[in-house]
């Protein structure tokens, strides 16, 4: 009972002499990994402003941070009293085994082609990442409803991405009726995008084309570029416009019509006729 009690004792006087060292080593780790966390979401916005890749940028900011993060371990432990050589070269080693994991492995570790923020299509489901996980991905769809997808599936299925690009072409397609004038019909359909504002001269100058001869209709198809948030908005009213003028221009817009002959009697004699010599 007596060597229980010296040894709670010589506990007690550890932690009296000691305490305020390891307070001090605590509050270095837990501030540190605070600034840590911090540092590396602002490194990567500014690796990404200097026109570094995303993979690239997150591969330096990683390293960077994993440095910082062994640099505070360190300064704690040696405030606990421990070996300065030894934690220098524990830093040392530590810091060229994770570049150098980092470096061979990292382009073989599949990510995710798109970030927070970006409007994507997966498979089926088109809305806004919402947030990302080691195991899924949060979407919100349009239509108001929050989808969990694996990352799995993700990186086993097509993704488009409409952030990835800062502009997109519009496609505003109309068919006219054979008895009107083409040539009209394709200035009026390219002055429309051209005048307006959101409407870009690069990649392309706004164009339209003959797209083809239909069953019912002379096929046109308006294309112009816009940026990508702007996207949805200008193609609507871009058709509304395109409607609203035609019908000032007089320029008839063609719908699907199935035209029906209704013969009395014997209307048509040479059929017949026709008909008589093969039989």
């Amino acid at each position: 009972m007596g060597g229980t009690l010296d040894k709670y004792r010589e506990m007690g006087d550890l932690i009296a002499s000691q305490g305020q060292t390891f307070v001090i080593a605590l509050i270095i780790l837990v501030v540190g990994l605070i600034v840590i966390k911090q540092l590396h979401r602002l490194l990567r916005i500014l690796l990404e402003k200097f026109a570094l890749k995303p993979q690239t940028a997150s591969t330096v900011s990683n390293i960077i941070c994993i440095i910082l993060l062994v640099l505070t371990v360190a300064t704690a432990l040696e405030q606990l009293g421990m070996n300065t050589l030894v934690i220098r070269r524990v830093i040392f080693l530590v810091s060229l085994a994770v570049i150098g994991i980092i470096a061979i492995f990292r382009p073989l570790i599949p990510t995710l082609p798109f970030k927070v923020g970006n409007t994507v299509k997966v498979g089926n489901l088109l809305g806004k990442i919402e947030a990302t996980t080691i195991l899924n991905t949060r979407m919100r769809t349009f239509d108001g409803r929050t989808v969990f997808i694996p990352n799995s599936k993700i990186l086993n299925d097509y993704v488009i991405n409409y952030h990835f690009t800062d502009t997109r072409r519009v496609k505003v397609d109309v068919g006219i009726r054979y008895d009107q004038d083409i040539l009209k019909a394709k200035q009026v359909l390219e002055t429309i995008m051209i005048e307006d504002p959101r409407v870009l001269l690069k990649p392309a100058r706004p164009t339209v084309y003959v797209l083809s001869m239909a069953d019912n209709c002379i096929k046109l198809g308006g294309r112009c570029w816009v940026n990508n948030l702007k996207y949805w908005t200008t193609r609507c009213e871009l058709i509304e416009k395109t409607k609203l003028r035609f019908d000032q221009e007089g320029i008839m817009i063609a719908f699907p019509q199935l035209d029906v002959h209704h013969y009395h009697g014997d209307a048509l004699p040479e059929f017949h006729g026709e008909e008589n010599k093969l039989s």
